[in-house]
């Protein structure tokens, strides 16, 4: 899970990030960021219930869905996309994410960066000269 607090400094929107980011870089990870998060916030589904284990998460409060988020990662130089610690304290989306002994795994982080894999080798392509 990503801790949002100091992580603001590196969302892509950031002089920071402008200012020490390539800008062709910036806007690939930044598209990518974007995409999986996207896919990742519409595979969960508001319903009454639990979801199948192995399917994405079943939403009741809207919390998971609305704390996802992207920023850079200045160390890997790359993008870090996931729900945040200020979403949960309780480890519900990690347990979500990868199951636990208690809970079953409802992935939604993992497929849907399978899922937008394929599409950022052209966000990439043009960078490599």
């Amino acid at each position: 899970m990503i801790d949002i607090k100091g992580t603001t400094e590196w969302f892509f929107t950031s002089e920071k990030v402008k200012n020490s980011v390539d800008p062709a870089v910036r806007k690939a990870l930044s598209k990518f960021g974007a995409f999986v998060r996207t896919r990742a916030r519409s595979s969960i589904k508001k319903r009454k219930g639990i979801s199948p284990p192995g399917s994405p998460p079943f939403s009741h409060t809207g919390i998971l869905k609305k704390f996802i988020f992207f920023s850079y990662d200045p160390v890997a130089k790359s993008v870090v996309i996931g729900p945040t610690l200020a979403g949960s304290e309780t480890g519900a989306p990690e347990a979500l994410e990868s199951g636990s002994s208690k809970v079953a795994a409802r992935p939604y982080m993992g497929p849907a960066f399978q899922a937008e894999l394929g599409g950022a080798a052209g966000n990439f392509r043009d960078l490599i000269k």
